[in-house]
């Protein structure tokens, strides 16, 4: 046997279906009365069950889901507000030991940097550290631009070489 007069509460009909509705809604305060409910009556419905008294059972069934409903969501904005906390206390600043490597690469840098020609290192420092264009750093010091382009080659080889024995 199953649920029984189970066409009387088929979501098409009209009989005690939306009486049924309005009482899940009134009973879990949630906008989505109609899918508890539906769900409720799928699952009453294929079951084995016999009701005596089968509004009940619906509504019952369908508050059941709707508080369920509010529990999941509830854990999952207490999960999403915790994620939120734990943002705002995470440190985003380096670690002490990651920034003295840092200011120790930096010094080995300005060290390699002094040991360029004066010329190659001013060069290097406009193209770098001014943001200048090849064709700019030409004109100012009244050279080639393919003379701009080996001072900076020569700049980056050395460095390169200058930091990797570090």
């Amino acid at each position: 046997m199953g649920f029984s007069n189970a066409s009387k509460y088929a979501p098409g009909s009209a009989f005690s279906w939306a009486r049924l509705r309005d009482q899940v809604a009134r009973m879990t305060r949630r906008d989505d009365a109609e899918d508890l409910l539906h769900d409720a009556w799928v699952n009453v419905s294929t079951g084995s069950t016999l009701a005596r008294n089968a509004d009940a059972l619906l509504a019952r069934a369908a508050t059941n889901r709707g508080i369920d409903a509010h529990r999941r969501e509830r854990r999952a904005r207490e999960t999403l507000v915790w994620d939120a906390d734990v943002a705002t206390v995470a440190d985003d600043h380096p670690l002490q030991d990651e920034v003295l490597i840092a200011r120790e690469r930096l010094d080995r840098l300005r060290v390699g940097i002094e040991a360029l020609s004066p010329r190659t290192r001013q060069i290097f420092l406009m193209y770098r550290l001014d943001g200048r264009k090849y064709r700019e750093i030409a004109e100012e010091l009244g050279i080639s631009q393919s003379a701009v382009e080996k001072h900076i080659a020569k700049a980056m080889a050395h460095l390169a070489e200058w930091m990797e024995k570090w």
